[in-house]
């Protein structure tokens, strides 16, 4: 009569090929062995074992479903960021390179048009702008480069007594930025 039977219970997700089978109730006799009690299984198995084992597979699960989509979301986050740091990056050196236009189109008009002190530094500007490493923002000089930018750009204007400097963009093209799409919808 009584006969043991096995039971699959759990299957880990795609890769993972383990199986566990655990023992359970034997059929017919109402579960009682041969003295009236209960029948012990013939492997000592905790009984919260399939449990435990179910949950883990579904721990196991999350995690790796956790981490793929916050590894997908990590680098669109970082691609934004690197996108604005980027563009802020370009805007400061633009302003700057436009600035040392101006410069070098006077001086080719009237080479006395600024004494050879301001030319030098207004050079050296020139070579400090033209060397940033804009393929490379890892590179760890980079910070040190646009501050050195800075100082030869307030080197220069504080030698003309301009009162130029960079702020960003100036607000009233910053509102009509923001303001374009809102204006797109009304129309």
């Amino acid at each position: 009569g009584i006969r043991s039977t096995s039971q699959l219970i759990a299957t880990a997700g795609p890769g993972d090929e383990w199986r566990r089978r655990v023992p359970t109730l034997p059929r017919g006799g109402g579960g009682r062995g041969a003295s009236g009690g209960p029948e012990q299984p013939k492997n000592d198995v905790d009984f919260l074992e399939p449990s435990v084992l179910l949950d883990e597979t579904h721990y196991q699960e999350g995690y790796k479903t956790g981490y793929h989509d916050g590894l997908a979301s990590g680098k669109e986050e970082a691609r934004q960021v690197g996108l604005k740091m980027g563009f802020q990056v370009g805007e400061e050196l633009g302003f700057y390179q436009g600035c040392l236009d101006v410069w070098t189109s006077a001086i080719s008009i009237d080479q006395d048009a600024f004494s050879a002190r301001v030319r030098k530094n207004i050079e050296q500007l020139a070579s400090l702008v033209s060397s940033y490493p804009l393929s490379d923002p890892e590179n760890e000089l980079v910070q040190d480069m646009m501050e050195k930018i800075r100082l030869k750009f307030r080197v220069i204007t504080a030698s003309l007594g301009a009162k130029l400097e960079y702020e960003g963009r100036p607000a009233s093209s910053r509102q009509d930025v923001e303001d374009f799409p809102e204006q797109r919808r009304r129309h």
